[in-house]
């Protein structure tokens, strides 16, 4: 009865904690949710206020280059297990991604963030926002992501989206020259309100670009090429289904901004997923 009697006590003391444990992560969750909305609303205000000054530019502190720097996919890039770090040594990168409806971009960045930061996603009409915060050589980077829908009631908010970005990537569907037809308006929307972030251009769905004929992947990696070339963007293709180049495009970013090494080769192979800068 004793042995009872302590076990039960035990499980008691057990639940107890649990309970107490998912208190504080729907809390953390709760304010999660709310700092990305405050940040979304003062981004509104800065774009709305026709009086307002610019705000300040952000200086990036640049890393310490290692004494043997190795290629650019050997840095190790290792995800934090909290998604609520308030330190203030965290560098914020804000990251916009363009291009039409339903073209795989917000498959893109769910593979990128992960299942666990789709769920704590702050989604609005027309615009989707979503963090991953990491650690990298000592320095703890948190990507802001603004996910624009594509569709027409989304261009209102262009404006805000493209404020203070670090990086633009233009996306399109590989199987849809439509899309890629695209690319170019907006490429110029974007530069209305940011002349200085770096732009990047995304094919998506390579698994389905890959079966289309020899000479039509070929039309299409020339088209893809001439643009980049045209918007002085690197060139990626990528697959969000088998995650090809997903993660190698955030690496990019980083080296650029942080003056990190980067050493990957140009691939200009039909068939394989190219890689032009």
């Amino acid at each position: 009865q004793l042995i009872i009697n302590e076990t039960t006590g035990k499980t008691t003391q057990l639940r107890r904690k649990l309970f107490h444990v998912n208190i504080k992560c729907g809390i953390l969750d709760r304010i999660a949710v709310l700092r990305r909305f405050i940040r979304f609303v003062w981004y509104r205000i800065l774009v709305c206020s026709k009086d307002s000054k610019p705000p300040p530019a952000v200086l990036y502190r640049r890393l310490d280059r290692p004494e043997s720097p190795g290629p650019a996919e050997e840095v190790e890039v290792a995800d934090l297990l909290s998604g609520y770090d308030t330190d203030s040594d965290l560098v914020s990168l804000k990251i916009s991604l363009l291009g039409d409806s339903q073209i795989g971009k917000t498959s893109f960045v769910i593979k990128y963030v992960g299942d666990e930061q789709e769920r704590k996603c702050l989604q609005m009409k027309g615009l989707n926002l979503m963090d991953k915060t990491l650690s990298i050589r000592g320095a703890r980077i948190g990507f802001s992501i603004w996910d624009l829908a594509g569709d027409h009631d989304s261009l209102d908010h262009v404006p805000i989206a493209c404020k203070d970005a670090v990086a633009i990537l233009f996306m399109f569907d590989l199987t849809s020259r439509c899309t890629l037809n695209s690319v170019i308006g907006w490429y110029n929307q974007a530069r209305k309100w940011n002349k200085t972030a770096i732009p990047v251009l995304i094919g998506t769905k390579f698994d389905d670009f890959v079966r289309l004929p020899p000479d039509v992947q070929c039309t299409i990696v020339t088209q893809a090429r001439g643009y980049a070339k045209a918007m002085n963007a690197t060139l990626f293709f990528s697959s969000a289904t088998h995650n090809i180049n997903v993660n190698k495009i955030f690496k990019f970013i980083m080296a650029k901004v942080f003056n990190l090494p980067w050493t990957v080769e140009r691939n200009l192979t039909i068939g394989e997923p190219i890689i032009d800068f």
